[in-house]
């Protein structure tokens, strides 16, 4: 059962970056240029992709994909705290993965690293921001109801978020193996990663203070 739901969080945080490595990829191609129509296009792939993975992978995982949800599920007693480093280690693993084969099928390098900066003190919050809010609608959504909830907030933060809405330090991390539209430079990450801690710390904190969902 362990091996099972972690390989599944390895495969669905895999296809996560495949979406939204390989969706960046197309659509800076077929964009013209066109920034504002590949972003466009990159979080359409998006909230597809997470909605279906959600759905496919969250009745045995979890469908985190994301080293700091489940660092706050565990602190919520909700995935035993022996199971944490496994998850992360394998999302990790599973962003690498798909950023690797994205990059394979859409004949780049397998293995390269991004040149495209992400910096300054505006895209920190953005990331605190879309972190809290993503963390929030974890938190707060019907059980019936978190892919859907979940895919409509990433795509509505890759649009109100000057970070474009990583919101996820597994797909940081695997986004700085590929020089493309949706890839981060690995001097990047790091500062990423801390605001996206802040910002699921807050939202947990957040779903504290306002208290109980009512159902």
């Amino acid at each position: 059962m362990i091996r099972q739901r972690l390989f599944a969080e390895f495969l669905a945080t895999g296809l996560l970056l495949v979406t939204v490595v390989g969706s960046g990829i197309m659509a800076e191609r077929l964009a013209g240029g066109n920034n504002a129509v590949a972003l466009l296009a990159n979080t359409l792939a998006t909230v597809g992709g997470l909605y279906i993975l959600i759905e496919v992978f969250g009745s045995i995982s979890g469908a985190h994909m994301n080293p700091a949800v489940s660092a706050v599920m565990a602190a919520r007693g909700e995935l035993p705290k022996t199971l944490l480093p496994a998850y992360i280690l394998v999302q990790l693993a599973g962003a690498v993965c798909g950023a690797f084969l994205a990059n394979a099928m859409f004949d780049l390098p397998v293995l390269e690293f991004s040149a495209k900066v992400r910096s300054g003190t505006g895209q920190w919050l953005g990331e605190i921001v879309a972190t809290a809010g993503l963390l929030l609608v974890v938190l707060r959504a019907p059980a019936s109801r978190v892919a859907v909830m979940v895919a409509a907030y990433i795509g509505a933060a890759y649009w109100f978020t000057s970070s474009t809405s990583f919101a996820n330090p597994a797909a940081a991390f695997g986004r700085m193996f590929s020089d493309s539209f949706a890839g981060i430079s690995p001097g990047d990450v790091p500062a990423f990663v801390v605001a996206q801690v802040i910002g699921a710390a807050l939202g947990a904190t957040i779903h504290k203070l306002l208290g109980k969902p009512h159902v």
